[in-house]
């Protein structure tokens, strides 16, 4: 499995609070620079909603470019592996994980949720390709975030064709 794709988008002003908008930079580099944590793991909310503080300012951030099963959608029953994808990614994320955060084109979804990428600080594992990777979400590609698209799409197919987490789990 990849755990760093080639490109690399890297926030060039820190996530905190209501800010709405940051700079950003995109560059070509397949090898990952020294990862600077800029949050810590407050909660995990789901397979793919996290809470992470930035500065003691905690946020709800939405990882770009996956999809996992509902676990705590209202008025949506809990959809097969959901519980598992949450475990995954708790296993993942322990509470006080040390992350970077990294922003692609939009900074916010329509509920207000900090849209990232999340890399792991201690070992530079990158949690939403992860995620893919293991069987525990489909991709999700809302342009104009699609930095990674390719590679999660990539991940999805390889987790299908071994039958690995939903892929296997999940009928239809």
């Amino acid at each position: 499995m990849k755990l760093w794709p080639g490109w690399l988008v890297v926030l060039a002003a820190a996530c905190g609070g209501n800010s709405q908008a940051a700079s950003i930079t995109t560059t070509a580099n397949s090898n990952p620079p020294a990862l600077q944590p800029n949050g810590t793991v407050d909660r995990v909310i789901d397979g793919d909603t996290i809470d992470i503080s930035f500065r003691g300012d905690v946020e709800r951030v939405r990882l770009i470019g996956i999809d996992t099963p509902e676990t705590k959608k209202p008025n949506t029953p809990i959809q097969c592996f959901g519980p598992e994808a949450s475990d995954f990614t708790h296993g993942l994320l322990p509470e006080g994980t040390l992350v970077q955060v990294v922003r692609d084109v939009e900074a916010r979804d329509v509920y207000g949720r900090l849209l990232g990428y999340v890399y792991r600080s201690n070992d530079g594992l990158f949690v939403n390709l992860a995620i893919v990777a293991g069987g525990y979400a489909k991709p999700l590609t809302i342009p104009p975030n699609v930095t990674f698209a390719t590679d999660f799409v990539q991940a999805a197919r390889d987790a299908e064709a071994a039958d690995q987490g939903l892929w296997g789990g999940c009928s239809g």
